[in-house]
């Protein structure tokens, strides 16, 4: 269900052989230094980066660090304000009126095992009420990992640690794409009727994808990717699949969009590349495309 997990800002999904490694080490291609590319997840912590072989040394070698896009950015006025409107329904629309009586019904048993209080509640309906399917499926998939794992700071999470890190050491912090891009793929790319069709596979399939979710922490905190690639890869054989449309949309059109930078950002300076795994994997993840780039790929000790 691939659906599910690529809903959240930073995802995951190597043909490789069975292995230990989420950082990479990319040299070759008259780069008179290497740089480095590091698979995140958004439910791995900061103190992960301590696990990580290599981690430290391929961060002091490098001159910058690089995200999917700048996290500081993301916290600007102008950017959280567009953020926000990406994620509300036209004005006068709401969930409850997209939704089947059935639908709603589901929907609203379900945010009450999430949150304590249903979805139809006037104060809940008020700001959840007006969200986009795929918003509230965003912010769903999270309560339910909080749900099981309460301690977890989203605070504290990977990506952004690379960057604040990073420039705690004097290391420029630049991005592969802009809010205005990522917003695009994660808010903008499907219909309404699309992602209400995700949101009740969503309530539909609650169990399974809160088993996915925690297969995949322990997959990542394993650092094994062929492990995630195949719980990421299973499928239901249903409207609730990823279409391989969405998939383009998600991951692999913007993987060979940052194929286009990555080299030059690696000639300015030995970068530290860090971006959700399921970036890296498979015939279209970055680590094959840069090889087939002529990059050597090595996986650091």
């Amino acid at each position: 269900m691939k659906k599910i997990i690529v809903l959240f800002f930073c995802l995951l999904s190597l043909t490789f052989s069975a292995q230990a490694q989420l950082l990479y080490r990319i040299s070759g291609q008259g780069l008179t230094e290497p740089s480095y590319l590091l698979g995140t997840y958004h439910l791995a912590s900061s103190s992960f980066t301590d696990t990580i072989p290599g981690f430290h040394a391929a961060m002091d070698a490098s001159r910058q660090v690089c995200g999917e896009l700048v996290m500081s950015e993301v916290a600007s006025p102008e950017n959280m304000a567009k953020m926000q409107q990406a994620m509300m329904l036209p004005e006068g629309q709401t969930l409850m009126q997209l939704l089947s009586a059935d639908e709603l019904k589901a929907l609203d048993s379900f945010v009450e095992e999430m949150m304590g209080v249903k979805l139809t509640n006037p104060m809940v309906a008020s700001s959840l009420g007006k969200m986009t399917p795929s918003a509230l499926v965003t912010q769903l998939s999270l309560l339910m990992y909080l749900k099981k794992s309460p301690n977890f700071n989203v605070n504290d999470g990977i990506d952004t640690y690379v960057q604040t890190f990073g420039a705690s050491k004097g290391k420029a912090v630049k991005g592969l794409e802009s809010v205005d891009d990522q917003i695009h793929a994660l808010f903008k790319s499907q219909t309404l009727e699309r992602q209400k069709q995700l949101l009740v596979c969503m309530v539909k399939h609650k169990d399974y994808q809160m088993q996915l979710t925690c297969d995949l922490v322990d997959a990542y905190h394993a650092q094994d990717l062929d492990r995630i690639e195949k719980i990421t890869d299973d499928k239901l054989n249903d409207e609730c699949d990823s279409s391989e449309e969405e998939l383009n949309v998600l991951i692999y059109d913007r993987n060979r969009n940052w194929m286009t930078k990555m080299p030059d950002l690696m000639k300015q300076a030995p970068t530290f590349f860090a971006v959700g795994a399921a970036h890296l994997v498979g015939e279209q993840g970055l680590l094959n495309l840069l090889k087939n780039a002529g990059y050597k790929v090595e996986g650091m000790k």
